[in-house]
């Protein structure tokens, strides 16, 4: 891995070069921040010394500084726990430096590393380094001076673009917006940074010091009108990310009162931030991200992942399709499977028109669009299966079809070909029961649009092999999705953590709450939409099928509504054809139909359960506990049967899988900062109210009577029906 520290190397041309050392991404904790003053100090010192040139070892300036500090200060409540050396490093020792400091940069220079180069008085950058200060993702802002130095170096646009967006740009782009100097080639990089220090020195070359410069902030009315137009989205599109307005205010306090002022007000907002309910949710998702890469007894065994390079694809829906076009763009072959040329034809158009759109929307360039449409082969057989790695079946949620494929499967492809299955409820013993091939039948459960959302669910047996787990882990993190490793059962992680949450709106309209302030209350906490327009958007059809397959698995908590088979038989099925809860039409925000109220009113007759026939009266609050509580419920029904290894791995996924919000931590995060208590006897009140939907699982009661976080690891031995 290399050594870790700093160190220092004197040339003959009077340069004195320190790097930084702490692989792989040279990160800056409190112990090198130290070493660099000493550097620096006595590079001062030496009369050899001309100047000073800052890298960093392995072809990487520094990733910035050691995140592991945001967990630590929000724990002891001390915020000395993160060092501000935003005036004693950057301003005294490096930007008042008596020598010129130049920045050799290569790789990448993120959050504290960008900030660190900005303090010097040139950067030279190597050709594709990413820039950026990305610190707003977890809660709070730069601390080492970046709100001041970016606007001054790049406009007030760009800099609020960079630091409200976490967007990180390339040196190329960097040196066209002011932010880097020179662009040298890796091999030419430190020496072209010398010459521009001896340049600096002898007053060849601009001696600049960042924090000093107006030139690129513009008219004071220029830069408070950008600032207010930023204030606006963010109060639109972030309302619940205090960091986003309070970074503004100091990029303005810097503008109207220099950068030394924006500095003290940059320290003291930086420090209230790392403590709030925010900046802790988000470095606790953070790192549950981490861990969630991290399985016992499959990661940390010595196996080596075998290369997946084709894969083959039975369905060509819309799960099908989305699959395979984020498969062809990681430059994997993909060979697609349909039941007949026209079926074969549509899903063909819809993965160029997955394609096209990325490329539109610039994520995406033409040529790569092109390379990954290369890589794709419609096939109406199992002629092409024979040497493929891996299957994915993605059809539609039938039992007998499932298992024929596999029975199929099993006979044309290899032995050691992985044959995956995106079922998203089925228990994998069922899909796999009639073969021979259960060690390597698993679960490769992506979320929809398979192509856009970032979770995929590795769904294990008892009877997998380590081997295949660890391949599809690897297949997933090249295929650049989140991989969390689950245990078999009926809707695995998410959906069953969730399908109380989906059920649950039902029991509300029926006991007479307004469908529509029920997608508002969940809209204002914080989901993109509302769980009546997550169905619209689903279909009702695979909202029915799901919802058998759970009461089969768990009829004791269970609500069945007739309401979505009313909502078929008058011909609505949501956004596929334009009817559902809400009204679709091309080019317009979907809007509430009033014409469904009928059919509510018809559902409420059939149900009959509104409490001496009237309507409950409910807060907005009681809403939202009423429906997020079961949710967290069936998350400890999930814990107590080990289907997932830890708590956080369920933040991670409502997250990434249900558009949880992020800046509250995931659904077992915010349902310790609720409290299990409360969770607890709500839960008890309402299961003696409105029935055993609400009826709270031994694991929560243990946990409220205890005073335990429900996210605390179990003290006892796994359960015998663990899944993991």
């Amino acid at each position: 891995m290399g050594v870790t520290g700093v160190f220092m190397e004197v040339g003959n041309d009077g340069v004195a070069v320190i790097t930084i050392s702490n692989p792989p991404v040279n990160v800056l904790t409190v112990a090198i921040i130290a070493v660099l003053k000493e550097k620096f100090s006595k590079a001062t010192r030496r009369s050899d010394v001309k100047a000073i040139v800052l890298t960093g070892k392995g072809g990487r300036f520094s990733g910035g500084f050691d995140i592991s500090a945001f967990q630590k200060v929000p724990k002891s409540g001390d915020v000395s726990d993160s060092p501000n050396e935003s005036f004693d490093l950057i301003v005294n020792t490096i930007e008042d430096c008596k020598k010129p400091v130049v920045a050799a940069v290569e790789g990448l220079a993120l959050g504290g590393g960008l900030e660190l180069a900005m303090g010097c008085h040139a950067r030279i950058a190597a050709p594709k380094t990413q820039l950026g200060l990305p610190e707003l993702t977890l809660g709070v802002i730069p601390g080492l001076g970046g709100t001041q130095r970016l606007p001054r170096l790049v406009g007030v646009s760009k800099a609020v673009e960079m630091l409200l967006f976490s967007k990180p740009i390339m040196s190329e782009e960097g040196k066209f917006q002011g932010l880097i100097d020179d662009i040298a080639s890796s091999e030419e990089l430190l020496r072209t940074s010398r010459l521009w220090a001896l340049g600096v020195a002898e007053r060849r070359k601009p001696w600049v010091r960042s924090l000093h410069r107006r030139d690129k902030i513009g008219s004071l009315s220029e830069a408070q009108g950008l600032l207010r137009n930023a204030r606006e989205q963010a109060r639109r599109t972030a309302p619940n990310m205090p960091q986003q307005l309070a970074c503004l205010d100091v990029v303005e306090e810097g503008i109207l009162h220099g950068g030394y002022a924006g500095l003290l007000k940059e320290a003291t907002v930086a420090k209230e931030l790392v403590l709030s309910n925010t900046s802790k949710a988000l470095a606790h998702l953070f790192f549950a991200q981490r861990n969630a890469a991290k399985v016992p007894n499959i990661t940390d065994v010595g196996l080596k992942p075998r290369h997946v390079k084709k894969v083959a694809i039975i369905g060509g829906g819309i799960m099908g399709s989305g699959i395979a076009t984020v498969l062809i763009l990681s430059n994997i072959s993909v060979f697609l499977k349909e039941i007949d040329s026209e079926y074969l034809l549509k899903a063909m158009k819809t993965i160029e028109a997955n394609i096209q759109g990325l490329v539109t929307r610039g994520k995406v360039t033409q040529d790569k669009g092109r390379k990954a449409l290369s890589m794709l082969k419609g096939v109406s057989d199992y002629s092409e299966f024979k040497d493929v790695d891996m299957v994915i079946e993605a059809v539609i949620e039938d039992v007998p079809l499932k298992q024929k494929i596999f029975t199929e499967l099993e006979k044309v492809c290899s032995s050691c070909c992985i044959l995956a299955t995106n079922t998203s409820t089925i228990d994998l013993k069922v899909v796999g029961e009639k073969t021979n091939s259960q060690d390597r039948i698993i679960g490769a459960h992506f979320f929809s649009p398979a192509h856009v959302m970032p979770l995929l669910e590795v769904v294990r047996t008892e009877k997998n092999s380590p081997q295949v787990i660890l391949d599809l882990l690897t297949v997933g993190k090249i295929i650049k999705k989140v991989p969390i490793v689950v245990g078999n059962c009926t809707g695995f992680a998410v959906n069953r953590t969730f399908f109380p949450y989906m059920q649950g709106p039902h029991l509300l309209v029926n006991l007479g709450v307004d469908l529509f302030r029920i997608d508002r209350v969940i809209r204002n906490f914080g989901l993109p939409i509302g769980p009546f327009q997550l169905q619209d958007l689903g279909g009702y059809r695979l909202g029915l099928a799901a919802g058998k397959e759970f009461a089969n698995a768990f009829p004791d908590r269970t609500f069945r509504s007739p309401l979505t088979e009313l909502l078929l038989k008058n011909g609505r099925n949501g956004k596929s054809n334009g009817k559902g809860f809400y009204i679709y039409e091309k080019g317009s925000r979907p809007k509430p139909d009033p014409s469904v109220l009928p059919i509510i009113e018809e559902s409420r007759q059939l149900m009959n359960i509104m409490p001496g026939g009237k309507p409950i009266s409910v807060t907005d609050k009681e809403i939202l506990e009423m429906l997020l509580f079961p949710a967290v419920n069936e998350a400890c029904h999930v814990l107590d049967e080990c289907v997932v290894a830890r708590a956080s791995d369920l933040d991670v996924a409502s997250v990434l899988g249900m558009s949880f919000p992020s800046y509250r931590g995931g659904i077992m995060f915010w349902a310790d900062t609720v409290g299990s208590n409360h969770i607890y006897t709500s839960l008890k009140r309402w299961s003696e109210m409105y029935g055993s939907f609400f009826k709270p699982s031994r694991f929560l009661e243990e946990r409220a009577v205890k005073g335990m976080p429900l996210s605390a690891p179990a003290t006892s031995s796994p359960k015998s029906n663990s899944k993991l």
